[in-house]
């Protein structure tokens, strides 16, 4: 990502159920209307994110499935060429959490060996379904795992720079402030934020076989 180059662009696969919150997600990014192409063929918007980090900058360009999972399924040609991507899932519905071993077949399948981040939005609802330490899929795969909330904005840059890191092998990759993100629709309070935070390191330090697996839920 050295200075004068081309900007390294990257196609990063988003998928989770309908009503999760993928495109709230997106859309976050920027202050006004965002730049997206449609990919009717795959039944897909395609919304290019960039970022500047210590090393220059970088662009995902994020496939957003546009509802497409409502019509039983997606198309190979929505991961074909995918380099990372973003399962995510709803806090609040239990059933989306069920279903991402689904989309995590699918990735594997056709974009195996991506860096994935799992990500459980809606944090900021009160009425959280998934607790932490039920919340085992990404320990039992090897992946990362970020609580979210698109609407306030919480975390919303941390799977991007997991990612990064990881596509670019160098850990030391920071972001520049962001100064585009739409301003929060809810604010959560740093109380609350240490607590989700603290929460979800607690769950990581008991044993998986304290927490059963996912068929329980």
């Amino acid at each position: 990502m050295a200075a004068g180059t081309t900007t390294p662009e990257f196609k990063l696969v988003l998928v989770g159920d309908g009503g999760v919150g993928k495109t709230t997600f997106v859309k976050r990014h920027l202050t006004g209307e965002f730049v997206k192409k449609y990919m009717a063929t795959v039944g897909a918007e395609v919304h290019p994110i960039p970022f500047m980090t210590n090393r220059g900058p970088i662009i995902f360009n994020v496939w957003d499935t546009a509802a497409q999972e409502k019509f039983g399924g997606l198309r190979d040609g929505y991961y074909i060429g995918g380099q990372c991507a973003i399962i995510m899932f709803d806090v609040t519905s239990r059933i989306s959490y069920k279903n991402v071993p689904n989309w995590h077949k699918d990735l594997v399948r056709v974009c195996e060996g991506v860096p994935m981040v799992l990500c459980g939005n809606k944090v900021d609802v009160k009425d959280r379904k998934m607790k932490a330490k039920a919340i085992v899929f990404h320990r039992h795969n090897n992946m990362q795992y970020y609580d979210l909330s698109a609407r306030s904005n919480y975390n919303f840059e941390k799977p991007f720079l997991w990612l990064v890191r990881k596509l670019s092998c160098d850990p030391s990759v920071e972001f520049a402030p962001m100064q585009a993100l739409r301003p929060p629709e809810i604010h959560l309070t740093d109380e609350q934020k240490k607590q989700m935070e603290k929460d979800m390191k607690w769950a990581d330090t008991l044993p998986l076989s304290e927490l059963g697996d996912d068929e329980d839920l």
